[in-house]
């Protein structure tokens, strides 16, 4: 589709643009993929994403030499390498081993402890850097709703709880008074509620893209291309271009289907990656084809609404605060994520999820045997790939080609 092209030209463009803000001095923030990146972007200061950070490193090839230097450093082989990556880059400090020849040390530092391990890696990259630092906290839910994904539409206070929701208010707003001292410059009066308002319109762009899709009787757009239109507009949500493009994705969506377009014209067995994504081998996605097999569904897409819609009531930072207080528990954790697999799986008609087993991404790796077992509760088929979304060494491409065709063939037969 042109508007895949459209997406990657404006993000070239984009990290053009980024490098040499960066290259000039400008301050930046450091930051985890669920917090609250909103702060930053209402106050127009640049941030770079730490998991997007990391596909970057391993979609050129560099992943094995900085993981590997990390172990002989005395780093521990079973941190979660996703979140740890960018931070082994850094300690190496070689520019010809590192994309745009490395990072300037950043303005700031933050991450969520949604995970044992983010804050002591975001306090080393303090240590290395001399960044400030805020760690924002992951308070427990003691009943969340079955059917988190609705009530967390709105309304969200009662879902969420007050107590939560007061304690992440008053940590975004610290982040807040630190990103404006770091900047040196106030966030514009109105600028965030402007900014929620036109993410909520993006995100409802991606949901009609997303039925559309579920609704289609082939799958009319691989999921190697869901995800650059999808990711690239989350990754600059609220903006004017990212908004223009939800629609401009949408419409084409509308339009292969309109035409009756199919990546597989013998479409027979509909697949689900579950999992952050396989950035050193995204052509893994599409070798299933010759089978009458197609990945149908990648999280990227329909979380972009229940992950993302969170109604306004008057407050901005509060309906902030709805979205990121469980943003990586919704899509690892139980009991999140197992429910919402199973809508997803029965929305788009899968017959057979592979889901990415990152053994060191504690605790999400060990939350996909509770999706597993979710669906297959449900009736649908599950095959179990051992692999980390940015370690190549331990890539076994022909295994998990066999593991897949064999359940694929398994698929077909019961459905003989």
């Amino acid at each position: 589709m042109s508007c895949t092209a459209q997406a990657a030209a404006y993000q070239r463009d984009w990290t053009k643009s980024l490098r040499a803000r960066l290259a000039a001095g400008e301050a930046y923030a450091f930051a985890n993929a669920d917090t609250p990146l909103e702060v930053f972007h209402a106050l127009g200061m640049p941030v770079v994403v730490n998991q997007w950070w990391s596909s970057v490193i391993a979609a050129k090839q560099l992943s094995a030499l900085h993981l590997d230097a990390s172990e002989r450093a005395g780093f521990h082989g079973r941190l979660a390498k996703y979140s740890a990556l960018p931070l082994f880059a850094a300690q190496d400090g070689r520019p010809e081993s590192q994309p745009w020849g490395g990072l300037p040390h950043p303005g700031l530092l933050c991450a969520r402890a949604s995970a044992d391990d983010h804050p002591l890696i975001f306090a080393e990259w303090a240590r290395l850097t001399g960044a400030p630092l805020r760690i924002l906290s992951a308070p427990g839910h003691d009943a969340p709703a079955p059917d988190w994904w609705t009530p967390l539409r709105d309304p969200w206070e009662d879902e969420v709880g007050t107590a939560r929701l007061d304690l992440m208010v008053a940590e975004i707003a610290d982040l807040t008074a630190l990103a404006e001292t770091v900047a040196g410059r106030r966030t514009e009066d109105g600028a965030l509620a402007a900014l929620m308002a036109r993410i909520d319109r993006q995100e409802r762009l991606f949901d009609e893209t997303a039925q559309l899709i579920a609704d289609a009787p082939r799958l009319p757009v691989r999921i190697s291309e869901m995800i650059p239109n999808v990711m690239i507009p989350q990754w600059h949500r609220g903006s004017d271009w990212a908004l223009a493009h939800a629609t401009r994705f949408r419409d084409a969506v509308a339009a292969r289907i309109a035409e009756g377009a199919a990546v597989c014209p013998d479409e027979r067995v509909r697949m689900m990656w579950i999992g952050a994504g396989l950035w050193f081998d995204t052509g893994f996605y599409t070798r299933f084809e010759d089978q009458g097999a197609v990945f149908a569904w990648s999280m990227y897409l329909p979380f972009a609404a229940d992950g993302y819609l969170r109604a306004d009531h008057g407050d901005p930072m509060r309906a902030l605060a709805a979205r990121v207080i469980d943003l990586n528990e919704h899509l690892h954790q139980p009991p999140w994520a197992g429910a919402w697999h199973v809508k997803e799986a029965l929305r788009h008609r899968i017959d057979l999820a592979v889901i990415i087993v990152p053994a060191s991404d504690r605790p999400s790796g060990y939350g996909t045997n509770f999706i597993a077992r979710a669906l297959n509760e449900a009736g649908i088929a599950c095959v179990m790939i051992d692999a980390d979304m940015v370690d190549a060494r331990a890539w076994d491409g022909e295994r998990a080609h066999r593991l897949v065709s064999e359940a694929i063939d398994r698929v077909l037969q019961k459905g003989r």
